[in-house]
């Protein structure tokens, strides 16, 4: 059904549609609406039989799950920035017990500085945790990722994340065309799970592993995530037959005939990448576009394939690697190794700033002539940068960095105390 809904109501549509039995989440921006909208299925009964608990942490909400989870239920919750974070020893454990938990990411910078607008740190922050990871572009295809994000956590016994912009996506209206309940459950099979604690039938989930055999559980870890490449590309091209539109699977592409430099990127900054490359294009720069929707899995393979043909790529990236670069980049470099493409980094729209198509150009214009550094800040304030670092070399008791730019920018009172 096509509707103009708000995307994190579209999401709540779509999980409900999925049949949770049990959902656990605690508060925080931009991802409450999405926990609130479930929240009124449920006491309503619209949702029965499914379990809402309110618990007092994200620490918590990931431990009810696991248990959950655990005992055969199908589970979900939401969360963002430093709700992740608060949770991440349990993020760490649903993946390493191999438990098919389904969480949204309403993606926001993590702090310190406070700041609740949207960028990617907080996913980046766990993506080495053994979740697989799905960004989506729309919200369109953010809804429709949550039905195949089910469906894979359940084929392939690994947690799910999905990843959507904070507030970007989250809280703007769009029209979405909501899966039906037929497509749903003819897509989504029973939760049938491959482990369960059962008294008829004892197991120990979680039991401790020593250094004779942690090594070999790691890389079946790592096994099991390859395999959901396959099965990715595969719930996806079945998704996509049932409800007749493309439904993101392991990457996008978009006009790369005859594209010598290719930009790539996660997320809704995808649609001011189009804009900006179909400008491009029309005055005569040979450019394209991959978007990558599996950041974990990764799909180097893909990746390789989708460039074969390019001569350079440039990424832009809604974090980095604080006293390194590129996150994102990084991963596609090494998926390009010996195939002699340069790789730049673009980061861009930390902390919710805008990325322009203005800005966009001109650094996608460099990039086509071989002018980029191997890593950009797009939009950097340098005055900014320069009075701060003048300020830290005259005085060793300088202040501290967030208000003195605040000071600099005109954001609070210029004296100092």
């Amino acid at each position: 059904m096509l509707r103009q809904i708000e995307g994190s109501k579209a999401v709540a549509e779509v999980v409900a549609l999925c049949r949770p039995e049990v959902i656990c989440a605690y508060p925080i921006s931009p991802q409450t609406h999405i926990i609130e909208a479930l929240g009124a299925k449920v006491k309503g009964g619209e949702l029965a039989p499914c379990e809402m608990l309110n618990v007092e942490s994200e620490f918590a909400a990931m431990s009810v799950l696991i248990g959950a989870s655990a005992a055969g239920a199908r589970t979900y919750t939401a969360t963002a920035s430093q709700g992740l974070l608060f949770m991440i020893e349990a993020v760490y454990n649903a993946a390493g017990l191999g438990l098919p938990v389904v969480m949204t990411l309403a993606n926001r910078a993590i702090g310190a500085p406070i700041n609740i607008w949207n960028d990617h740190s907080d996913a980046m922050a766990v993506r080495d945790s053994g979740w697989v990871q799905l960004f989506a572009e729309t919200n369109q295809e953010a809804a429709d990722l949550h039905v195949l994000a089910f469906r894979l956590a359940e084929e392939v016994s690994l947690p799910v994340m999905v990843c959507m912009d904070g507030y970007v996506l989250t809280h703007a209206f769009e029209r979405v065309d909501i899966a039906s309940r037929e497509q749903v459950d003819g897509f989504l099979p029973r939760y049938v799970p491959r482990q369960v604690l059962d008294p008829d039938e004892p197991v120990s989930i979680g039991a401790m592993v020593g250094p004779e055999a942690f090594e070999e559980v790691r890389y079946l870890a790592h096994v099991r995530q390859l395999q959901a490449l396959r099965h990715i590309a595969e719930v996806a091209s079945e998704l996509t037959e049932v409800l007749g539109r493309p439904v993101g699977g392991l990457i996008s592409e978009y006009r790369l005939d005859g594209a010598e430099t290719v930009v790539m990127a996660m997320g809704s900054v995808l649609g001011t990448i189009k804009d900006t490359v179909d400008a491009l294009r029309d005055s005569g720069m040979p450019i394209g576009v991959v978007g990558i929707t599996s950041f974990r899995p990764f799909p180097s393979e893909s990746i390789r394939a989708a460039v074969q043909a390019a001569k350079r790529v440039v990424v832009l990236e809604k974090a980095f690697s604080i006293g390194f670069g590129g996150v994102l980049s990084t991963d596609i470099a090494m998926a390009l190794t010996g195939s002699l493409i340069p790789v730049s980094t673009i980061v861009a729209g930390l902390g919710g700033r805008p990325i322009t198509q203005q800005s966009l150009a001109s650094v996608l214009r460099a990039g086509h002539l071989d002018e980029l550094e191997s890593v950009t800040f797009l939009d950097l304030k340098r005055d900014l940068i320069d009075k701060e670092l003048a300020r830290m070399s005259d005085r060793r008791r300088s202040g501290p960095m967030a208000e003195n730019v605040l000071r600099d920018v005109g954001v609070i009172g210029s004296s100092m105390h």
